[in-house]
C-alpha cells in the first residue's frame, strides 16, 4: 500500500512539473512584395495566429507568444479577435513582439485569433543571403522555447552585385566553352551535342541578364542551368573526340584487312611466312580498340582516347609491313636473308633481268669474236 501510495504521489508532481503547451497554427501568410527582394526594400507582411484549446484554456497563461524579425524599422501592428469581435492592440516597434499569455489565456470554448500586421525594410547584405521575414514560437515561464510550436518564414534578399559578378563569370566561362568547340571543329571531331549546349547556356544567360531585381532568384536558377549546359556540353565534347578518334584507329585496320584478303585470295601466298605476324599485328590493334570502345561506354574518354591511339599505331604497324610484304611477292623475286633490290634501285626487277640478259648477251658475243679470231689464226 506504501509503495502505491508513493508511485501515485510521484506521477502526480511529474503531472504538474509537465509545462502547458498551447496548440496554435500561423496561417494566411502574405508578403508584399514576394519573391527574393533587395536591400532597403519596404515589405508588409501580414498573418493569422489561430489558436485552439489544449486543456482549459486557449494559450498557457504562465507562457508568452514570441514573434520576431530580421527587418530593419520593424513596427508591429495586431488586434485578438474573440468569438469575432475585433480588439486592436498597441502598436510596437522593434525587431520582437512579445505577448504574454495572460493576454492570450482565454476559455477553452472561446474562439480566438490574433491578426499580425508587420512592416518593415530589408537590411542590407554583403552578399545575397537568407533572412528571416516572420518566426513565431512559444516560451515558457524560464523563457525556454517549445520548439514544436516554432513556425518560421524566411525570403533571400539579393546583392545585385553578386548576380553581376556571377552574370560576368557565366559569360566568360561559355567564351571559353565556345572556343574548346571552335578547337574540336577543327579537328574535324563533330561538335553538334556541344553546339546545342552553348545556345542552351547562352539563352540562360541573357535570361538571367533580363530579371528584375524581384526575379533575382530566378536570374541565379537561370545561371546554375547554364552552367549546368556548359558542363554537360564540354562532356558532349570530350565523347565525340574520343569517337574520332576511335574511328581515326579504325582505319589502318581495315586498310591491312584488304591487304590480308589479297594474300588469303591467293594460292601462291596465302601460305607466305610473313603473313602471321601481320595478322597477330593486327589483333593486338583490335583488341586495343575493343577496350577503347568499352571504356566510352563507361565515360571514360581520356582512356578511351589512348588506347586508341594504341589501335591506331599498332594497326598501322601491321599495315605497314602487309604492304611491304605484298609489294615484295607481286615483285616475284626475293632473296631470303637480303633486302629487297627494287627497293633499292627504286626500279622494277624486270628491268634488272632485261639489264642482266643483255650485259650476258654482249660478254657471249664478245667471247664468241675472239674464239672465231683465234679459229682463224689456226
Amino acid at each position: 500500500m506504501k509503495g502505491l501510495t508513493k508511485w501515485l504521489l510521484i506521477t502526480i508532481s511529474l503531472i504538474f512539473c509537465i509545462n502547458a503547451v498551447s496548440a496554435f497554427a500561423v496561417s494566411s501568410i502574405t508578403v508584399d512584395p514576394s519573391g527574393s527582394l533587395t536591400s532597403n526594400t519596404p515589405v508588409i507582411v501580414s498573418f493569422r495566429v489561430e489558436f485552439s484549446a489544449s486543456g482549459d484554456e486557449t494559450f498557457p497563461s504562465a507562457n508568452e507568444l514570441q514573434m520576431s524579425t530580421d527587418l530593419d524599422k520593424a513596427k508591429w501592428t495586431y488586434s485578438l479577435v474573440l468569438d469575432g469581435v475585433d480588439a486592436v492592440q498597441p502598436a510596437n516597434t522593434g525587431r520582437m513582439l512579445s505577448v504574454s499569455g495572460w493576454v492570450l489565456s482565454y476559455p477553452a470554448a472561446v474562439e480566438e485569433v490574433l491578426k499580425v500586421t508587420l512592416e518593415g525594410t530589408t537590411p542590407a547584405v554583403a552578399t545575397t543571403t537568407n533572412k528571416t521575414l516572420i518566426k513565431v514560437q512559444e516560451v515558457d515561464s524560464h523563457n525556454n522555447v517549445i520548439t514544436s510550436t516554432v513556425v518560421e518564414r524566411t525570403t533571400t534578399i539579393v546583392n545585385p552585385d553578386d548576380v553581376k559578378k556571377r552574370i560576368t563569370e557565366k559569360q566568360s566561362a561559355l567564351q571559353t566553352f565556345r572556343s574548346h568547340i571552335d578547337e574540336k571543329s577543327a579537328l574535324g571531331i563533330d561538335t553538334a551535342a556541344g553546339e546545342a549546349k552553348y545556345s542552351e547556356a547562352d539563352q540562360k544567360i541573357k535570361s538571367a541578364s533580363s530579371r528584375l531585381s524581384a526575379q533575382y532568384l530566378l536570374a541565379f536558377s537561370d545561371l546554375d542551368a547554364a552552367q549546368t549546359a556548359m558542363d554537360d556540353g564540354e562532356v558532349a565534347l570530350d565523347r565525340a573526340w574520343a569517337e574520332n578518334e576511335l574511328a581515326n584507329a579504325q582505319i589502318p585496320i581495315n586498310n591491312v584487312d584488304n591487304v590480308i584478303q589479297w594474300f588469303k585470295a591467293n594460292a601462291s601466298t596465302r601460305d607466305d611466312t610473313q603473313l602471321p605476324a601481320i595478322v597477330a599485328k593486327r589483333e593486338v590493334a583490335v583488341s586495343y580498340l575493343v577496350t577503347a570502345q568499352d571504356e566510352i561506354n563507361n565515360g571514360n574518354y581520356e582512356q578511351a582516347r589512348a588506347k586508341s591511339q594504341d589501335a591506331f599505331n599498332k594497326g598501322n604497324e601491321s599495315y605497314t609491313d602487309a604492304l611491304a610484304q605484298k609489294k615484295v611477292r607481286e615483285s616475284g623475286f626475293q632473296i631470303p636473308g637480303l633486302p629487297d633490290l627494287s627497293k633499292i634501285f627504286k626500279i622494277n626487277i624486270f628491268i634488272i633481268v632485261a639489264i642482266v640478259v643483255v650485259v650476258v648477251a654482249v660478254v657471249g658475243y664478245v667471247v664468241y669474236r675472239k674464239r672465231s679470231h683465234w679459229d682463224e689464226l689456226g
